[in-house]
């Protein structure tokens, strides 16, 4: 039994292994019903548009039952232990997918669980996504190892998951941003150690230069104040500037929701080069190949 919590417990043949998949089930090449007569509980502890229609339309093609559970509808939103609360859900479920507000969450239900647990969201990263950003790359521009990606912005939950992409898919990452609001160092320092080509940038227009993807996500989540976070990160704003300084063929990504005027302008995110509706999409072929993986018993 193996969960799908981080990318870096993956190797990137496995990983791989899983992109391929996505790609043969979005073809329609390949059709297999793997949660046949399995039910996959989706925990929301925070709202979601794409990880729930895409968890739950996901599910239901691939011949499972997918049971939605707020932590409004769980004892854990009055106090019940997380480890109780996996032993039981184990006993229930086939699999469980979780966005969580805390990371921590998301550990002790893996450890006290006897199912596949997927992270479909932390404060800490969002594997999914990046799965699904991987395969919009590998469909628009090709082989991932020849990419130079830049990051504009904050060290958020995706930044870090984008980072551990790197390490283990070999493109070049580059995050621009304010030196405070960078990722972990622990993090950056462990992609380095296996070998990623991270770059720590605070000039925007040199960032952006010949890379072949400029993402971004929104500066304010909910529940952050936002302080001078949108004055700090205004500089970074993805505008028309910094993409005619990237590569003619570069794409724009972004996981959304998105906040027109703040992270990025309108012209971009709904230009020709933006990607954002393919990332969408994928979403739910990547997760749909994350699933189906989880339950084969030769991955």
């Amino acid at each position: 039994m193996r969960h799908f919590l981080e990318l870096r417990d993956f190797d990137a043949e496995r990983l791989t292994a899983i992109l391929d998949m996505a790609a043969a089930l979005k073809s329609g090449t390949d059709a297999p019903k793997p949660l046949a007569g399995k039910t996959v509980g989706m925990i929301f502890e925070k709202p979601s548009t794409r990880t729930r229609v895409s968890f739950e339309v996901g599910i239901t093609q691939l011949g499972g039952t997918a049971l939605m559970l707020s932590s409004s509808d769980l004892q854990i939103g009055r106090g019940e232990e997380i480890s109780d609360t996996a032993k039981v859900l184990s006993r229930y479920l086939d699999a469980i997918m979780i966005r969580a507000l805390s990371h921590k969450t998301l550990t002790e239900l893996a450890e006290n669980a006897t199912i596949p647990v997927i992270n479909g969201l932390t404060d800490l990263s969002h594997p999914c996504q990046l799965m699904a950003d991987m395969q919009t790359i590998r469909e628009r521009l090709g082989p991932l190892e020849n990419q130079i990606v830049t990051w504009f912005g904050d060290g958020n939950n995706v930044a870090n998951s984008w980072i551990e992409a790197a390490a283990l898919f070999g493109f070049e990452l580059r995050l621009a941003g304010p030196e405070a609001y960078h990722s972990p160092a622990e993090l950056i320092a462990w992609a380095r150690k296996k070998g990623a080509n991270i770059l720590l940038m605070e000039d925007s227009e040199e960032a952006a230069r010949n890379a072949t993807v400029l993402v971004t996500d929104v500066w304010i989540s909910m529940g952050d104040e936002e302080g001078t976070r949108v004055a700090d990160l205004h500089p970074y704003q993805v505008n028309q500037n910094l993409m005619s300084r990237a590569a003619p063929d570069a794409i724009f990504m972004h996981c959304l929701p998105a906040i027109r005027g703040m992270e990025v302008t309108a012209d971009v995110i709904d230009g020709p080069q933006s990607a954002v509706f393919d990332e969408a999409e994928n979403r739910l072929h990547a997760q749909k190949a994350i699933l189906a993986c989880l339950f084969d018993k030769n991955f």
